[in-house]
């Protein structure tokens, strides 16, 4: 999966999505869509390099958003985002939010808007 344009080392690298790639509860295309949100979210927090928190949760609730928009899919194939993604979608958010030098962001803050 490394055609993308995050220029970041760590999350160029990074196994998005990893606990539900594992889990057969959640069909591989699906989870497919939701590591393209958090792909997307690195790609503009590289390209308009938010300057801080409020910035940075601009792009996250945008994120957070098209998380949300995502729902109706996983429940199309028979799963929905539930505790265990729920989980693994913060905790992708925050290591996106760590990466990118926002060590004092507010896990809650960064999905704010979730519907999940």
């Amino acid at each position: 999966m490394a055609d993308t344009t995050i220029t970041h080392g760590q999350m160029a690298e990074y196994g998005f999505l990893r606990g539900l790639y594992r889990d057969t509860y959640f069909p591989d295309r699906v989870v497919d869509r939701g590591r393209e949100v958090l792909v997307r979210l690195c790609e503009r927090i590289e390209a308009e390099q938010p300057a801080g928190l409020a910035a940075l949760y601009v792009l996250t609730h945008a994120a957070t958003e098209e998380f949300n928009a995502l729902e109706g899919e996983f429940e199309a194939a028979g799963c929905e985002i539930e505790t265990v993604a729920r989980e693994v979608i913060a905790e992708d958010f925050w290591a996106v939010a760590l990466a990118y030098g926002f060590a004092d962001a507010d896990i809650e803050e960064l999905i704010a808007p979730r519907e999940w």
